[in-house]
């Protein structure tokens, strides 16, 4: 437990950097880079992401490009899954299955969209390391804008799967 915990903090700590988590969105995402998005806040069991209506991600309405949204919201469930995945031991990859959303407002100005699921990710986690077998976990996004008011909601099923060991 301690070695997870380890890198648990050691994910915490590369994401807080904003120079080191701005190289990662550059070489792994980089249409996250474009957009802007940043994280604001990280935890074992929440994580907030933020993005800012820009000229790189608008639509022709003047709004926030759902697109661009879907982004925000899948980094703020996948930055938990990441955590939970980061150096594991063994090995667990991640993948997006099904995204839903539902949007209720126009998006404009900074969104933040926040994931309060990282305990259910982290048990479905603990499971696949523990079995082997792959899980399907639910994760909610909700992102809401300066005011606090809603402007979208986002559920991501991730399909979380321990690697076997290569067999020489």
């Amino acid at each position: 437990m301690v070695n997870q915990n380890a890198s648990v903090t050691a994910f915490q700590r590369l994401v807080s950097s904003p120079t080191k988590f701005r190289v990662f969105l550059l070489a792994k995402l980089p249409m996250a880079y474009l957009a802007g998005l940043r994280i604001k806040s990280l935890s074992t069991d929440a994580a907030s992401v933020t993005i800012p209506y820009k000229y790189l991600n608008k639509n022709p309405f003047r709004s926030i490009y759902f697109a661009c949204l879907s982004m925000a919201a899948e980094l703020s469930t996948g930055v938990l899954c990441m955590m939970q995945v980061y150096k594991a031991s063994p090995s667990v990859s991640m993948l997006v299955m099904h995204m839903e959303a539902d949007f209720t407002k126009k998006a404009v100005g900074i969104i933040t969209f926040t994931c309060n699921d990282g305990q259910k990710i982290k048990k479905a986690a603990d499971h696949t390391k523990a079995t082997g077998e792959g899980v399907t976990v639910i994760a909610t996004s909700i992102g809401t804008d300066e005011v606090g008011d809603r402007v979208a909601e986002f559920r991501f099923t991730w399909s979380l799967k321990a690697k076997s060991a290569k067999k020489v």
